[in-house]
């Protein structure tokens, strides 16, 4: 029977005074849930509404049942409208709150399948038979200019709108999430990250860092640590999550997490 073994950590970076990232990660051996907010707002706003984010989507998808049941569907679009609606409702009463927003990216996998909540430029990738994939969609001015044919994806990577998006969690009344599903198998790699390490690490890096034959503790380091030696110009968080065959991967591969759930 494959099981999951994962790492999650988070990481101010090189420039930025405080980390507004938060994550969590809640696993057993054939189930998990994991979750990166990366927020935004000043006065230390958006530090409060990707915490918000992380603690309701928590909440709300801990018990969604069966990953690839329409009802735990409609439950991971659900979480994410509550938490839009929670912090929203913040910025309209606290004036220090106004323009606070966050990203969100959910992976809710098993052994068996995947479900992925989506608001936002965080990404989720899996990696296949040795093919990196993103299965997320950005939701990004630069996004937009490459499915209109107006940019290549090498030219929106250093665009200077790049870090410019079109849907968030908390900056309106609704948001509208995208949901994808589908199956895992054993040797399937999932990462999970803000774009302080996909905004520093290109695909191709990505790749290479993923297929190394370490633990995902390790395979955590590694990212975070290229990132900022490729400048940490932002957060960083990452979450790499391992299916692996059982008898497979003993010892060294034990789940770890180097920061408190939930953490920034």
């Amino acid at each position: 029977m494959p099981r999951l073994l994962w790492a999650a950590r988070t990481d101010v970076g090189m420039i930025r005074a405080g980390n507004e990232d938060h994550f969590a990660a809640d696993a057993e051996t054939e189930r998990g849930l994991f979750i990166v907010a990366d927020g935004m707002g000043g006065h230390a706003a958006g530090e409060v509404a990707s915490e918000m984010a992380v603690k309701i989507v928590r909440r709300e998808m801990h018990d969604a049942g069966d990953v690839a049941s329409e009802a735990a569907a409609q439950r991971m679009r659900e979480s994410l409208l509550r938490a839009n609606r929670a912090i929203h409702d913040r910025t309209v009463s606290e004036t220090d709150k106004q323009g606070m927003g966050t990203t969100v990216s959910v992976l809710l996998a098993s052994t068996a399948g995947y479900l992925i909540g989506q608001v936002g430029d965080s990404r989720v990738y899996l990696l296949r038979d040795g093919a990196l994939r993103q299965l997320t969609k950005d939701h990004s001015y630069v996004q937009e200019q490459v499915d209109a044919g107006f940019l290549t994806p090498e030219q929106a990577r250093y665009h200077p709108y790049s870090n410019v998006i079109t849907r968030c969690v908390g900056a309106g009344p609704s948001v509208e999430p995208d949901v994808y599903a589908g199956t895992t198998q054993a040797g399937d790699l999932f990462l999970v990250a803000s774009d302080g390490l996909t905004g520093m690490v290109d695909d191709r890096r990505l790749q290479q860092l993923l297929m190394a034959r370490v633990s995902p503790e390790r395979m955590v380091h590694s990212l975070i640590s290229e990132a900022n030696g490729r400048g940490g110009l932002d957060n960083i968080t990452a979450i790499v999550v391992m299916v692996v065959a059982d008898g497979e991967a003993t010892g060294e591969f034990e789940h770890t997490q180097e920061h408190p759930v939930g953490g920034h």
